[in-house]
């Protein structure tokens, strides 16, 4: 059984390539953020911060997955996306 066929075949069907799902993690990521703070505003205790200290105002879960993403777009995808493509995982 030869599997040089299924594999080729299986490359063509893919749509997306491995540096195109690495940059798009972070922008997901942080629109994922920016639609749980729309979903759950009582979360941003900064639109209340009645006897809130300044640690839990800083440590809001939706804006940290905000921040994370941003993160992860610009300080680690780039470096990722240059050793993929230096690897010959580009688009076909």
């Amino acid at each position: 059984m030869n599997t040089t066929y299924a594999h080729n075949e299986l490359s063509e069907r893919t749509r997306f390539s491995r540096p195109q799902v690495v940059s798009l993690l972070g922008p997901i990521a942080a629109a994922g953020g920016v639609v749980w703070g729309i979903l759950q505003p009582y979360r941003i205790t900064l639109l209340h911060p009645y006897h809130q200290g300044f640690w839990w105002l800083l440590a809001e879960p939706p804006l940290l997955v905000v921040l994370v993403g941003a993160v992860f777009s610009f300080v680690v995808a780039g470096p990722l996306i240059a050793d993929l493509e230096a690897r010959g995982e580009t688009p076909r």
